[in-house]
């Protein structure tokens, strides 16, 4: 199976049947017999027409009547062909061209003609490409969001910074690991990547983190494997020391799968005090027990529980409490670029109650003179700064808390004290405040 085939069949589930991109392309990247340079073009194919659809699309309708009748599969293969052609520099367009009309033939005669006429024509003049409508939809083109999402982020961010951050969400993003203390120090860590032939630096902002720029995938690596290092964005590395640990508390972790968050409060807590990992779905409990396990934590307690509705053997019972809470994922479109495709307008307003109930619930198993931390990888600022507002005026016993953790320059702090970290090479976007019970 050639990795352009294997691209569309995997395009399809995710923008077919709602597949998850990376669940997906991990599945098939384990199954089947591909050398690594191959594997590498079909992780970038896969993921830059997910991320580009918008633009492939546009593209496509210059040459078309109405893409909306077109074969699913066809408008797969054609996206594939003219992503390689218009974003890869490595392959030639007649390879790409030509593999694209065999491809199609497959399905029929008809159609084979179609998807050669079409690349045909865009390579004569790729520059020649019309995109009706207004300033939107210009945007919509050159950085591949749908409009609502682009008129969303404008309202809330201005122009200036909203072209920053769809530019932040279309970079490819790096791997960054976090040094688990328990098991290792972090220089040495850092010598044994570089021994394993990994192309390593200092994390942007966070002193346990590690930046992967090229090498081998991590998870065969044997200090993974050891326990040594976990794989997390940076973003959500910097949740965990704002809690303001201290050895033998009781902090609860109300929406814990995987568990990245969680090992690391387990982390800072030395394996001392207890950390309540909690989640609503039963089978994702395993991977917290898992990780665990890999990174000798024998502090954390998991449990099921829905962070909805209140558990009264909870209240009052926390030092500590972390709620990241489900939210619409706007932040995390660099991992998963389907996010701009699959969610819609009202999406972002039905999670509102659920985060609110979570706080609400949250707030309750809390001590006096706790700590809150709330956050998010959205950008949304309903499901973020408006939040918090909300709660900060509904509950006299709650102050802000100021984060500062440095200068770098995708850091906004917000007028209320809140952080959002616009979405870079190195970071995905993400959303924190910090609740103090007074």
């Amino acid at each position: 199976m050639n990795c352009r085939k294997l691209a569309v069949k995997i395009l399809d589930r995710v923008l077919n049947e709602g597949a998850y991109s990376n669940i997906v392309l991990s599945k098939e990247l384990n199954e089947v017999e591909l050398n690594d340079k191959d594997k590498a073009l079909l992780t970038e194919i896969v993921y830059g027409v997910l991320r580009r659809k918008k633009t492939l699309d546009i593209i496509i309708s210059n040459f078309v009547k109405d893409i909306k009748l077109m074969d699913r599969n066809i408008l797969n293969i054609l996206r594939v062909a003219i992503y390689q052609m218009n974003f890869l520099d490595k392959i030639p367009s007649y390879a790409a061209c030509n593999e694209a009309v065999e491809e199609a033939k497959e399905i029929s005669e008809n159609d084979s003609k179609l998807v050669n006429g079409i690349l045909r024509n865009f390579t004569k003049n790729p520059d020649d490409i019309e995109v009706p409508g207004n300033k939107i939809d210009e945007y919509a083109y050159k950085f591949s969001f749908e409009p609502w999402m682009i008129r969303l982020l404008i309202k809330q961010y201005g122009e200036a910074l909203s072209k920053k951050i769809m530019s932040g969400l279309n970079t490819i993003p790096q791997v960054s690991v976090r040094v688990n203390e328990l098991k290792a120090d972090y220089d040495e860590v850092f010598e044994e990547l570089e021994a394993l032939e990994y192309d390593v630096e200092e994390g942007a902002v966070c002193p346990e983190a590690i930046c992967i720029k090229g090498g081998k995938s991590i998870e065969n690596n044997p200090l993974f494997n050891e326990g040594k290092i976990t794989v997390q964005d940076e973003s959500a590395m910097i949740i965990a020391p704002l809690l303001e640990l201290e050895e033998n508390m009781t902090v609860i972790d109300l929406c814990s799968a995987p568990g990245g968050k969680t090992t690391h409060i387990a982390e800072i807590l030395q394996n001392t005090g207890k950390v309540l990992a909690f989640d609503i779905h039963e089978s994702k409990l395993g991977l917290i027990k898992e990780n665990c396990e890999r990174l000798g934590i024998t502090n954390v307690e998991v449990n099921v529980n829905d962070a909805t509705k209140l558990n009264p053997e909870l209240v009052s019972s926390s030092d500590r409490i972390l709620i990241d809470v489900p939210c619409s994922g706007i932040g995390i479109i660099r991992k998963k670029p389907e996010i701009k495709w699959n969610k819609t307008r009202s999406d972002l307003r039905e999670l509102i109650p659920i985060q609110r109930d979570i706080m609400e619930n949250a707030w309750q198993y809390l001590k006096k003179g706790g700590i809150m931390i709330y956050s998010t990888c959205t950008l949304n600022k309903e499901e973020n700064e408006e939040n918090i507002e909300w709660f900060i005026d509904k509950h006299k016993d709650c102050n802000i808390k100021k984060i500062f953790i440095g200068n770098q320059n995708n850091l906004v702090y917000n007028r209320n004290g809140s952080l959002t970290i616009i979405p870079n090479e190195n970071m995905d976007g993400f959303f924190m405040a910090k609740l103090e019970k007074i």
